[in-house]
């Protein structure tokens, strides 16, 4: 290969004083006498590279990581029809123990990312991802045995902490893979998981529930979960550039004679892979997002309000209606589906729109991308949600036809994964280093590879951990606050934050977008 293009010299601090471009050696000496060789891809399209891929083996790669990220949400909302079951066999009396066997799961989620994001910088994607998600099945096929409402709790939070790590790794697997102009449909069918699978598994276990008993509501996600995992074993292959690249360093040590490897120190990198300094930095790094980052702010708010209210929903659907409408559970676990609809219509439809929307408005900007350039697709969500909201706190309320309930669920569904999916797509953006040129931006070395993927991971924790604890806490006070308040003024109440925290996020971002990413420690400059 050549040597390095002039586009990376301006990032030339963080690479060792000799490399190995394109694939051949080129030595040189530091201060020590040692010959220092850098390993990078073997030219922008290099087919190892997973930017590089076929078509199969990128889509492959995503539909797996999502069904990872699907299975484990269903599981998070699949017991909810079944609380009742709970309540008469270990004798819960009240509402928030009760709502906690179910959201106690979510928990989980908001710890798993600080410590498996991390991880997956150090030993890759896809192991983690597995690993992670074997023990998420031990814990959940131990739900299915357990003899106290305590164990079952404590076993549902560690089966949490597996289960998130397709939350907190799948937003970099989709960036290890697709350029910014792509990402779009891949984040539409990821981001669709985590809020599909809680929608859908209710009305499973609603069924499960009435015709057989709640153990086996964990025990049928397990099988389900181990189907999965069989896949992902075969054909989940790594996507971390830093490690594949390592995994290329080695071959060239193996390559070489003993006398002249132990000569020689073959780095794929300058940054400190070390594991303590990762987790030094994984641990504080999403907190100090939180607190510096004015976008983490004001975007992980909203998501957290839009997960805890995803969540509020799920635990209250079933007993709505039963106790507004009178219908068994089963059938009353149907009403999943018009959350269900809400979710997939609208996401594929709004994943083309957001593609075809980031270029066209690309290439007004003279071919330069730009993060704001996906909030238009926010408009629409944050005007569905609360109008669904309203219409049904107040059909609920005034017990109208019950189709008119699910009508606002659905339109509740819209505009949760509309803008779910516009924002994350932001983030992903926004924390994303691009080089200068598009020669540089197809050969990227592992230095900043390995930057760009830890900023999105560290944003998206720090989103996760927020959304996490809501998704939790939400379905605590729900029960209480529908009964002080009634279906329409509680829900009103939630369409009014929704306008208030939604609605101003995308002129605010449109507007001051730019200025907000200039003045931040870790997001995209507008220059770059």
């Amino acid at each position: 290969m050549s040597n390095q293009n002039h586009a990376d010299d301006k990032h030339s601090e963080t690479h060792p004083p000799s490399t190995l471009t394109h694939g051949h050696l080129s030595p040189q000496s530091n201060t020590s006498g040692d010959h220092i060789l850098a390993v990078d891809w073997d030219g922008p399209d290099d087919p190892e590279n997973p930017r590089n891929w076929n078509f199969s083996k990128k889509w492959g790669a995503t539909v797996i990581v999502s069904a990872f990220t699907f299975i484990s949400p269903v599981s998070s909302t699949m017991i909810a029809p079944a609380s009742g079951q709970l309540a008469e066999q270990f004798g819960i009396d009240s509402t928030v123990v009760l709502a906690m066997t179910t959201s106690v799961f979510v928990l989980g989620y908001a710890f798993g990312p600080l410590f498996l994001g991390p991880l997956s910088e150090i030993y890759g994607r896809s192991h983690v991802l597995q690993i992670s998600n074997l023990w998420y099945l031990v814990w959940n096929i131990a739900c299915g045995f357990a003899r106290s409402k305590n164990m079952l709790i404590a076993f549902r939070f560690l089966a949490g902490l597996g289960g998130s790590a397709p939350l907190s790794i799948g937003g970099g697997v989709i960036g290890d893979l697709f350029d910014a102009e792509h990402r779009g449909q891949a984040i539409a069918i990821y981001s669709l998981a985590p809020l599909l699978g809680p929608a859908l598994g209710p009305v499973a276990g609603a069924w499960i529930a009435q015709k057989s008993t709640w153990r086996w509501v964990f025990w049928s996600t397990s099988i389900l979960d181990a189907a999965i995992q069989g896949f992902g074993v075969l054909f989940l292959k790594e996507t971390y550039a830093p490690v594949l690249l390592e995994r290329k360093a080695a071959t060239i040590r193996k390559s070489m004679d003993e006398e002249k490897a132990s000569a020689v120190v073959i780095s794929t990198d300058a940054t400190d892979r070390h594991w303590k300094a990762i987790f030094s930095k994984a641990l504080v790094r999403p907190f100090k997002l939180f607190i510096y980052e004015p976008i983490v702010q004001l975007l992980g708010l909203y998501m957290a309000f839009l997960y805890g209210l995803l969540y509020l929903f799920l635990t209250t659907i079933t007993s709505t209606f039963q106790d507004e409408y009178h219908q068994r559970v089963g059938i009353a676990g149907l009403h999943y589906l018009a959350l269900g609809i809400g979710l997939v219509i609208p996401s594929q439809i709004n994943a083309r729109l957001m593609d075809r929307i980031y270029t066209l408005l690309k290439g007004r900007n003279g071919g330069v991308g730009k993060p704001e350039f996906r909030l238009l697709n926010l408009v629409p969500g944050t005007i569905l949600l609360p109008i669904g909201l309203l219409i049904t706190g107040w059909t609920t309320q005034r017990h109208v036809f019950w189709l008119w309930p699910d009508v606002g669920i659905v339109l509740v569904g819209a505009g949760t994964i509309v803008t779910y999916q516009s924002t994350q797509a932001y983030l992903i953006d926004a924390f994303t280093l691009h080089a200068a040129s598009g020669a540089a931006s197809a050969s990227l070395s592992s230095a900043f590879i390995c930057l760009h993927t830890f900023l999105v991971i560290t944003a998206l924790a720090a989103a996760t951990f927020l959304r996490s604890l809501a998704g939790f806490g939400f379905p605590l006070f729900a029960p209480t606050m529908y009964s002080a308040l009634g279906y329409g003024k509680g829900d009103t109440i939630l369409a009014a934050a929704a306008i208030a925290l939604g609605c101003p996020a995308p002129w605010l971002f449109w507007f001051y977008g730019e200025r907000i990413r200039n003045a931040s420690r870790f997001a995209r400059k507008s220059n770059d």
